[in-house]
């Protein structure tokens, strides 16, 4: 599929595409894939509300949650971000090309922390 003649002219202007979402079930189903592929994304972005949407909206994370509970993890914080960073390397996996087409100037995952990380 061709890059839709907007966005090729928004690309060949500089501007870098990013989703602003992301969940294991984008990741998982390939759809993450597609719009790199389709729509020329070349960066993510989320933040610890879209991920607990995805995560409590989803069955997708429950296995990794049960192993690490049965792991002795209990903090909550600790279980977000254990959930939440490993969809945020598997995306930026999925951008490592565009990192090194870009020359390290595209191909970002921003995950923005919670305010208690912040202090």
């Amino acid at each position: 599929m061709a890059l839709n003649p907007n966005l090729q002219r928004l690309r060949e202007a500089g501007v870098s595409i990013w989703l602003d979402t992301l969940s294991r079930e984008l990741l998982e189903t390939g759809g993450f894939a597609g719009l790199i592929r389709d729509y020329g994304v070349t960066g993510a972005t989320s933040n610890p509300t879209i991920f607990a949407q995805a995560i409590t909206g989803s069955d997708r994370y429950d296995a990794q949650l049960r192993e690490l509970v049965a792991g002795g993890e209990q903090d909550q914080q600790e279980l977000f971000f254990s959930l939440a960073l490993d969809d945020v390397r598997a995306a930026a996996r999925l951008l490592r090309p565009a990192f090194a087409a870009s020359g390290g100037g595209d191909g970002f995952i921003s995950f923005e922390c919670t305010p208690t990380c912040a202090a």
